[in-house]
């Protein structure tokens, strides 16, 4: 290694970032439909390499998400495609690539970042710490067929309705107080409409999408707002029971599903884990939402050897379902907390786990309180990038 350093990478280095794809991930996917998506991150420079002089030996691409956090949409900076080239794993390409992604989502201005880990040691050392899960439940088709709504109108959706399904996506996680479902660029919304892989359906005050899986049916999403337009969005997936015996679902653990099927889900439930990390931690604070009822005043020590801004004395106050974090002077009573302990706060994990993990310290007497101001439902999301 002679000049490693990071870089945005150009277009005529797409080639370089599909092979070291293929030798990190293996073969599969069509290779120009790939770059024909990567240009749009070439393009905001969103997909940043390391280079070892004029050779691409690593990459990631950065996604314009936003995430639900207390019903309260914030910024978050997506990360994927992590691939480091085999001859140089083991070298900190990894590492010096994601501080540059980091340093990227600084200067974007996204106040949280968040991923899938491949491997949790890198991540870790970075200050990401487990936030929530992508969870998928099997369901018998013909259960689900049977549910009713048969009072419902729903019709076929296409892509003049990705406003809507904002919409009736927003309202719902508004109402739920969700914590950690995405939401896409309208581009890629109307991209799924477009596909006639996808089958879109919607009510007056829900929609679903899905699509065949070797064999069986897949639910990416299902937004109702009510019992009878969720029972007649998932017995329009349930319809298709004649052929397809099994329904798969992407939603979260307390979904009315749950309630509503006569059957429990299977037990082959998968669940995949995410990470989140706060990159501006005063914005990604004061983005989130709270419990109406929680009321907080409590000083800070932060210590993010990453991103020094994010340093130093705070003092935070929650109240009113909003919180501002501002600089203060030092106490002898701070909570101490690093970006791990921090993240998984955010994300509304028990003071006394994170207590027992050693990720938070001090603030003796705060945890009932901390725990009412970030607990909430579970932490989930829908989607895999």
């Amino acid at each position: 290694m002679t000049e490693l350093r990071v870089v945005d990478v150009a277009e005529e280095q797409l080639d370089s970032v599909w092979q070291v794809r293929i030798r990190s991930f293996g073969p599969g996917g069509d290779r120009e439909k790939w770059k024909e998506n990567a240009r749009r991150f070439v393009d905001d420079r969103r997909i940043l390499g390391v280079v070892d002089g004029d050779e691409l030996v690593a990459a990631a691409r950065i996604w314009p998400f936003e995430q639900w956090w207390g019903g309260r949409r914030v910024p978050m900076g997506g990360v994927a495609g992590v691939v480091v080239a085999p001859e140089y794993r083991g070298r900190g390409v990894g590492s010096l690539l994601m501080r540059g992604v980091l340093q990227r989502c600084v200067e974007k201005g996204y106040p949280l970042t968040g991923l899938y880990p491949a491997t949790t040691v890198l991540y870790r050392h970075l200050g990401y710490e487990f936030a929530g899960s992508r969870y998928k439940f099997s369901f018998q088709a013909a259960d689900l067929r049977t549910l009713g709504g048969r009072g419902t109108a729903v019709r076929r959706a296409g892509v003049a309705d990705a406003d809507r399904f904002l919409e009736l996506a927003s309202k719902a996680h508004e109402d739920r107080r969700s914590n950690g479902p995405l939401i896409w660029p309208r581009s890629e919304i109307e991209s799924w409409l477009e596909d006639e892989d996808m089958f879109a359906y919607v009510a007056e005050d829900g929609f679903v999408v899905y699509n065949w899986s070797d064999g069986a049916l897949s639910v990416d999403e299902l937004i109702a707002g009510s019992e009878e337009t969720a029972r007649a969005l998932w017995a329009t997936v349930g319809s298709g029971s004649s052929i397809a015996k099994t329904v798969h679902a992407y939603c979260p653990p307390y979904d009315p599903i749950h309630l509503l099927a006569e059957h429990e889900a299977e037990g082959d439930t998968r669940i995949n884990h995410w990470m989140l990390r706060l990159i501006d931690a005063p914005a990604a604070l004061a983005g989130r939402g709270y419990p109406d009822g929680a009321v907080l005043e409590v000083d800070l020590r932060i210590d993010d050897p990453e991103l020094p801004a994010n340093t130093g004395d705070w003092h935070l106050s929650i109240t009113g379902g909003g919180a501002e974090l501002k600089p203060a002077e030092p106490s002898a009573d701070a909570l101490r907390v690093g970006p791990r302990g921090l993240a998984a706060l955010y994300a509304g994990t028990p003071a006394a786990v994170l207590r027992g993990a050693g990720l938070i310290t001090g603030g003796v007497g705060l945890d009932p309180t901390l725990d009412l101001a970030f607990g909430g439902p579970a932490p989930y999301m829908l989607d895999y990038f």
